[in-house]
């Protein structure tokens, strides 16, 4: 078979699929269409961003009154936008993000890929020798350096103070485990990733309905 045959046979598919009025085709070109704009929009966030996931929920209230539940962040590349900045160095060079100094950060607490990550603000940084000498580095087996994040709504820092089920405390955040930073939070638009699932089905069942409707209508003019 020639090149230009294939093509053809290949051009031909494509019409009869895209000008099909079969509900079954007009179904897959509806759901095609949905994942083709869903996948637009998640390439266009990643090359904006530099990182992924580039928008996370806030399913706490842990960083209130700067952050709430429902919110929608834009997380960037920690280094995107200016490098990232602490609550202790923001103090000396007036860096703010949310409502205080410092950068919010999103992380993978211990670097655990089992959890949802964490979104709090970065305090401090510290040395493996300043973990040890503090006597941080007594609440773990392995102690390191990494910086040090507290939720704003929160009385004491992450570390040691906060334990996760099937991680553990939660130590200093390497580098590596550092999702990205926070730069802007929308307010409410959140819950829709939060019920992804009952939003997809409400789709596909407008889309049924639509074109269940349009079948009816041409089957009348006929």
């Amino acid at each position: 078979m020639s090149d230009t045959t294939w093509l053809q046979r290949a051009a031909s598919a494509l019409t009869a699929f895209r000008e099909s009025d079969r509900p079954v085709v007009s179904l897959a070109r509806d759901l095609l269409w949905v994942v083709a704009v869903v996948g637009g929009i998640a390439l266009a966030l990643f090359l904006f961003s530099g990182t992924w996931p580039a928008v996370v929920t806030i399913e706490s209230e842990s960083m209130v009154p700067n952050m709430n539940v429902g919110d929608l962040v834009l997380v960037v590349d920690e280094d995107r936008f200016g490098p990232l900045t602490t609550w202790d160095d923001g103090r000396w060079t007036g860096h703010t993000s949310f409502g205080d100094y410092g950068d919010v950060i999103v992380y993978r607490p211990n670097g655990a890929d089992s959890v949802h990550p964490i979104i709090h603000r970065a305090m401090t940084y510290v040395d493996t020798a300043a973990v040890v000498e503090s006597g941080l580095g007594a609440y773990y087996d392995d102690p390191h350096g990494g910086y040090i994040t507290e939720g704003d709504n929160n009385p004491s820092t992450d570390q040691p103070n906060l334990r996760i089920a099937g991680v553990g405390v939660i130590e200093p955040v390497k580098k590596e485990w550092i999702v990205g930073k926070a730069l802007v939070a929308v307010p409410l638009i959140g819950y829709l990733p939060l019920h992804l699932a009952e939003f997809a089905v409400v789709i596909i069942i407008v889309i049924l309905i639509h074109d269940f409707v349009i079948a009816r209508r041409k089957e009348k003019e006929e």
